[in-house]
């Protein structure tokens, strides 16, 4: 479908507004039930999650800051509490001394599961029932974008 040309400013700017404001209350009420089931803030969730789809759960720490959206500083914080929680590991590279993966623990992987089933259930409540045949083509829509943007 092309967009309409002739669409009004004023309407363009508010779409794009409703997409953020959905966006915006949608991963709040994601993250408030996230946190109070588990604890875990966005960032330490986001990092769960990202190894847990990693191949052995580890990734290199860099990689992972990076692809977590997150400064060198604002991820060693969060890597610090996720270490003191048992959750993760830091395991030097026995290929290069200047890689450092982050790791699941057994613990971490148990509960980056549970968090990551717990996720897809609320997603399901409060995303995909009240959209129904739209989310599929939200999603779709949201990976246009991102392709073309990012």
């Amino acid at each position: 479908m092309t967009p309409d040309p002739r669409t009004d400013d004023d309407e363009i700017v508010t779409w794009w507004g409703l997409v953020i404001e959905g966006y915006l209350a949608t991963q709040d009420k994601l993250m408030g039930e996230i946190a109070d089931r588990f604890g875990l803030a966005p960032a330490s969730f986001d990092i769960l999650i990202r190894l847990v789809r990693s191949p052995d759960h580890r990734m290199p720490m860099t990689r992972l800051a990076t692809e977590a959206a997150l400064s060198s500083g604002g991820f060693t914080k969060v890597a610090d509490r996720l270490v003191a929680a048992d959750l993760i590991c830091r395991i030097p590279s026995p290929d290069d001394r200047r890689v450092t993966f982050a790791s699941l623990t057994e613990h971490g992987l148990d509960v980056a599961l549970k968090a990551r089933s717990a996720c897809a259930e609320i997603l399901r409540r409060i995303v995909l029932t009240p959209l129904g045949d739209d989310a599929a083509a939200l999603a779709s829509a949201m990976r246009a974008l991102r392709s073309v943007n990012g």
